[in-house]
């Protein structure tokens, strides 16, 4: 049922205008309807109907086959009618009403005799429906009339022609771009609208066509564009043609003084739309922006709200990338703050705090203060966004910045608008040293009398990792015991390992933390005197002032450098005896699902998910494979497999893929062997390895294939030492090797003699990344500073031009081969810096964490710090070697 309408832009509330479909039913309207067979038609009455009609149509009800048949053959004895407001409302519902292709009969010659009327009226609606409801085949026969109604006089009859050709390009192309004269043509037009729309269809007709789209920008840039909305429209078309033409033409960008030029166009929306295109346009510079800026910060004072929006929108989204270009429509954007639009007001207010400089820091926080509580909640989310972006700018200002935070939090709000609060505070913490204190304190007062189980959970969390490392932890226990008493059951439990933290890290509080944590054993809730009773029994010491041991720190609070899936993998897999579970046992990589088990789901997967018929897809399987074979027995365990490398292009003879296992002192390279030839069998398979561009790896041994059958898979295996202490790398030239033997068709018996014969694979490399696992961790920061500066090394590398800083970000970790945490492989757009943590397990099993920070300068020279961080010292300085020698 429809809902009243209540009046905009009313100030008295008891006043509201309701709809005048409120309470109709389909029933009652299909009743209605039966006014249209009447001998003396009602047009105002008709009208009426049709409109209740497409309302129940609008809303979704439906209508079954046999109404909407009934609905339609009585409509379409309204053509008898000539009130032209009724006519055009018997197009609305037969357009609406979709007929079949049996029913459309019915109108067609209606339609067709109305799309030849002198009345322009009727032949722009004819055209319309007629396009939306006839199919390929009638398509054909009005053809003739469509490309005539495209270059019609009448601007409404050859606009309905052009909007039908958009739509049925996309269900008969091949029809509409025969029109291409016709659509030309009406591109000259003096209407504003045939033009508009005969430029739209003509660029999605050459839409596939790079060459075609720039030619036909180039030759209507000169000049013969009056509508306003068509060039709106060029002008997307040459940033269009810009962003293509980047990657292939160097020197000035091709119609860049076309834009320019639109930004002294008589139309304001062709001058915004210019601007906005020029702001946009990749690796602008600042001489490119200058013009643009200047139009825009004219916008600011416009008397039209949508301008001065449209205006401060864009600026805002320049100030990400070119802050100091806007920083000369700072004075206009000031005056925006106290704008009646409070979107204007708050898009103003970020651009400020993020063109802003030191100075104008204090101003700017008195006029946000003021205005913070006019606004709603997704406004303020984004004002505390940019107000977290200007303290890490400006890390001198946090204390009036984290006062402002403090203040805001206190207030009222929704959880959006508190987390975004809180996750600010929590980043000021951890980045800038000086404001943990103060901030911890505010995020302390704030779970004091805070509604949101999440959040106070979350802070408890930060609060334990962040509280022991103050000057004075012991002020922080107060806060934290009282969500004991005060809060339920989920909190309270995140307060008893908060508790436990402090006792583990702090041994002067221990004594103070056991008498409140045996005051929890008798809690109502089982999570909390679980936790309780593990705390008091894994710290130790009765409560005495002694040490606690790093092993139960790590036990307690350290990161779980597994992947859950792998966990529960293993899990699942044990058999209870009398050994226990070896969390070592767990393999610490992760896994993604082969693309032959994806194929095939019904297959029964074993070990870890790899299925029987082929090769062995994961750490386990591997080395229950290796280990089976004699000549590698006595390698040791298996510290890391590769993902399949391919050796040879699809649709071949033979398919060769091999896996890189790399163990201690030797790599095993694994060939997998199929054969594609169904009247060949080939026997005594194996791999010639030459290793003369490899110097350091020694061949030890191998293992050939005793035959490989047509269409099932094989393994041959060659394996190499290399010297213990170093990152050995190198190319290795593979051959085939094999005799192939014929097969008869019909018997599937071989022949007994077979011939010699070689096949060239690929090329192989051993790099430095084979020698590090993927292994991720849940909270860098923590792991970070948990491993410690004892084997930490600080180097600055240069690493040449490049595209962009994703580029140079991806090709570090690609050159690595660790595991991204926390999103940070992700770059920002036409970002200048960027900050990336990776985490691993080198060989030997030695943690690495890295932490790389990336600069781009105007020549797109890249710079890179690398910090490293191992549990060896000699693996951080390998981490430098393999970056200053990629």
């Amino acid at each position: 049922m429809a809902q009243p309408l209540v009046k905009k832009d009313d100030d008295h509330d008891d006043e509201a205008e309701y709809s005048p479909f409120l309470g109709i039913e389909k029933g009652a309207v299909l009743q209605e309807a039966r006014v249209f067979n009447d001998p003396q038609l009602d047009p105002r009455r008709c009208s009426q109907v049709i409109t209740k009609l497409l309302y129940l149509l609008n809303q979704g009800d439906y209508f079954t086959k046999t109404e909407a048949t009934e609905v339609f053959f009585s409509v379409t004895k309204l053509f008898q009618s000539k009130d032209f407001g009724l006519r055009r409302m018997v197009y609305l519902i037969i357009k609406e009403l979709s007929p079949s292709a049996d029913e459309v009969i019915i109108v067609t010659s209606s339609l067709m005799k109305d799309m030849n009327s002198k009345t322009d009226m009727y032949r722009a609606n004819a055209i319309r429906v007629l396009c939306r409801i006839t199919d390929g085949t009638l398509l054909t026969q009005i053809e003739r009339y469509l490309k005539q109604a495209i270059v019609d006089k009448n601007p409404v009859v050859a606009s309905a022609a052009l909007v039908s050709g958009i739509h049925l390009l996309q269900t008969n192309p091949e029809i509409v771009k025969r029109w291409s004269n016709e659509v030309q043509e009406a591109v000259q037009s003096r209407a504003a609208l045939v033009q508009f729309h005969a430029l739209a269809l003509l660029q999605q007709i050459r839409q596939n066509d790079r060459l075609a789209v720039s030619k036909l920008v180039t030759s209507l840039t000169r000049g013969t564009v009056r509508s306003p909305l068509a060039q709106c429209l060029l002008i997307r078309y040459a940033s269009q043609v810009i962003r293509e033409s980047a990657n292939t033409q160097t020197g000035d960008r091709p119609f860049y003084d076309f834009l320019e030029s639109c930004l002294r166009h008589k139309a304001e929306m062709v001058i915004f739309e210019a601007a906005r295109a020029i702001t946009e346009l990749s690796g602008v510079t600042n001489r490119e922006l200058t013009p643009a800026i200047t139009v825009l910060q004219l916008f600011l004072s416009s008397s039209k709200p949508v301008l001065r929006f449209a205006a401060v929108r864009t600026l805002n989204k320049v100030a990400m990338t070119h802050p100091m270009a806007v920083t000369n429509c700072n004075i206009d954007m000031e005056s925006l703050i106290s704008d009646q639009n409070r979107s204007i007001a708050t898009l103003a207010i970020t651009t400020l705090l993020k063109t802003g400089n030191e100075s104008s820091v204090d101003r700017l926080m008195k006029q946000i203060t003021n205005f913070m509580s006019d606004i709603a909640d997704e406004f303020k989310i984004v004002v505390v966004e940019a107000i977290r972006s200007l303290c890490l700018k400006f890390p001198l200002k946090y204390r009036s910045l984290m006062n402002f935070l403090s203040n805001i939090l206190r207030e009222e709000g929704g959880f959006e608008y508190k987390k975004a609060i809180v996750d600010s505070i929590v980043i000021l913490i951890r980045d800038i040293p000086e404001a943990k204190e103060s901030g911890l304190l505010h995020l302390c007062e704030f779970i004091e009398d805070c509604e949101f189980t999440y959040l106070s959970t979350q802070i408890l969390h930060f609060l334990g990792i962040e509280g022991p490392k103050t000057t004075d932890p012991s002020k922080y226990i107060r806060y934290i015991y009282n969500r004991v008493h005060l809060e339920n059951a989920t909190v309270r439990a995140a307060a008893v390992s908060t508790l436990a933290k402090f006792g583990a890290m702090v041994d002067a509080l221990k004594p103070r933390i056991f008498v409140l944590l045996r005051r929890c054993i008798f809690d109502s809730d089982d999570e909390v005197r679980d936790r309780t009773t593990l705390y008091l029994s894994t710290l130790g010491g009765d409560g005495e002032v002694v040490e606690t041991d790093r092993d139960t720190k790590t036990f307690l609070f350290g990161d779980l450098d597994i992947p859950l899936v792998n966990l529960e993998t293993s899990l699942k897999n044990y058999e209870p005896s009398e050994e226990p579970f070896d969390i070592d046992s767990v393999p610490k990589e992760v896994k993604s699902q082969p693309l032959a088990e994806k194929k095939a789901p019904g297959k029964k997967p074993t070990g870890l998910g790899a299925p029987p018929a082929g090769p062995p897809s994961t750490v386990d399987a591997y080395e229950r494979l290796l280990s089976s074979i004699p000549e590698f027995s006595d390698f040791g365990k298996l510290f890391k497999s590769s993902a399949p490398v391919e050796l040879t292009e699809a649709e071949t003879e033979y398919a060769v893929n091999v896996v890189k296992h790399v163990f201690d002192r030797h790599v095993v390279f694994q060939y997998n062997c199929t054969n594609t030839i169904p009247e060949q069998l080939l026997e005594n398979v194996s791999v010639i390895v030459d290793s003369s561009e490899a110097d350091n790896f020694a061949e030890v041994a191998s293992k050939p294939l005793r035959s490989l059958p047509y269409d099932t898979p094989g393994q041959t295996f060659v394996a190499f030492e290399k010297p213990e202490e170093i990152t050995a790398v190198g190319k290795f030239s593979n051959t085939l090797r094999f005799i192939v033997k014929e097969v008869d068709p019909t018997t599937g018996d071989a022949e007994e003699d077979g011939v010699e014969d070689e096949y060239q694979l690929e090329d192989l490399e051993v790099v430095a990344a084979d020698y590090m696992m993927k292994v991720g961790v849940s909270n860098f920061r923590n792991a970070w500073e948990s491993m410690g500066d004892e084997f930490e090394h600080v180097d600055e590398y240069g690493l040449g031009p490049r595209e962009n800083l994703a580029e140079a970000v991806i090709a570090v970790i690609n050159l690595l081969g660790m595991q991204p945490c926390e999103g940070t492989e992700v770059v920002a757009t036409n970002s200048r810096s960027h900050t990336c943590l990776l985490s691993g397990v080198f060989l030997g099993n030695v943690r690495v964490l890295v932490r790389l920070q990336f600069g781009i300068q105007g020549s797109r020279d890249v710079a890179m710090k690398l910090a490293v961080r191992s549990e060896d010292e000699a693996v951080s300085d390998t981490i430098h070697e393999i970056v200053s020698s990629g």
